[in-house]
């Protein structure tokens, strides 16, 4: 719980007054990544192998920029480093243990921003999303990942709804999201490296699968490079009586 303080404490002075709403969530996701750490292991291992691949393919490596770069355990953070020129790190939180990780980094290439990535504002408004209309500003861009984001747009908006209530809710809302991500990803100039969640099962002691989510509302991505399943709960980290397994994908979109 010391650590979890001080965590928030640190990260709340140094995130901008906008996003500070969302340091608990992020001190709490890093939590649970500390305690779950050899049931994540493999899906962290997984990713970062596929952002790898995913650069070495490539014939420059000037800039890349990670979405949804969160507590960097499933993102390849020292080799990007070494490999390109700039990396640029986006989310809405950054952890500071994080920040003192990225200040250390001698190369002084890594960049950080603070953004919403998921357009909901613009949608809710009845405006058109651009939510990565800001990455065609990057110059020498050559690798977008979009790193374990996309099932948490949908699933924030979510919680949004249910926090604030809003009038004239599009019925279409999440999925409109989900696709609005994947479509700016796709339109990038670039390589684009997607790796997210898709669904989810919560199974029980025997077994059994007692409950199944879809976390991309609707919205099917075909042939999938890869695919894993990623235990994002187990025994005892929600209930004594089940655990959590997440199905996760890979894909290069461009």
């Amino acid at each position: 719980m010391i650590l979890e303080a001080l965590q928030y404490a640190a990260t709340r002075a140094m995130t901008p007054k906008a996003f500070r709403p969302y340091v608990r969530y992020s001190v709490n996701l890093w939590s649970r990544a500390n305690r779950c750490a050899s049931d994540w292991a493999e899906h962290e291992r997984n990713s970062q192998q596929f952002i790898l691949q995913s650069a070495r393919r490539l014939k420059q490596r000037r800039t890349a920029v990670v979405l949804g770069s969160g507590l960097l355990r499933d993102v390849p953070y020292k080799p990007l480093v070494a490999m390109f020129d700039t990396v640029v790190l986006v989310d809405l939180v950054h952890l500071a243990s994080v920040q003192f990780k990225m200040r250390a980094n001698a190369k002084k290439n890594v960049r950080i921003s603070n953004r919403d990535l998921s357009g909901y504002d613009e949608i809710l408004a009845g405006r058109t999303a651009e939510p990565l209309e800001f990455i065609r500003r990057v110059p020498y861009l050559d690798l977008v990942v979009s790193a374990n984001l996309l099932s948490q747009i949908a699933t924030g908006a979510r919680n949004r709804l249910e926090r604030e209530n809003p009038a004239n809710v599009p019925e279409n809302l999440l999925p409109r999201l989900v696709e609005t991500h994947l479509d700016a990803l796709s339109g990038l100039p670039c390589k684009t490296c997607l790796l997210t969640d898709i669904a989810f099962d919560v199974i029980g002691k025997d077994g059994t699968v007692q409950q199944q989510d879809d976390l991309l509302h609707g919205v099917k991505i075909a042939n999938p490079a890869a695919t894993w399943d990623w235990p994002l709960a187990p025994f005892g980290e929600e209930s004594r009586d089940y655990r959590i397994v997440h199905h996760v994908i890979a894909k290069e979109l461009t």
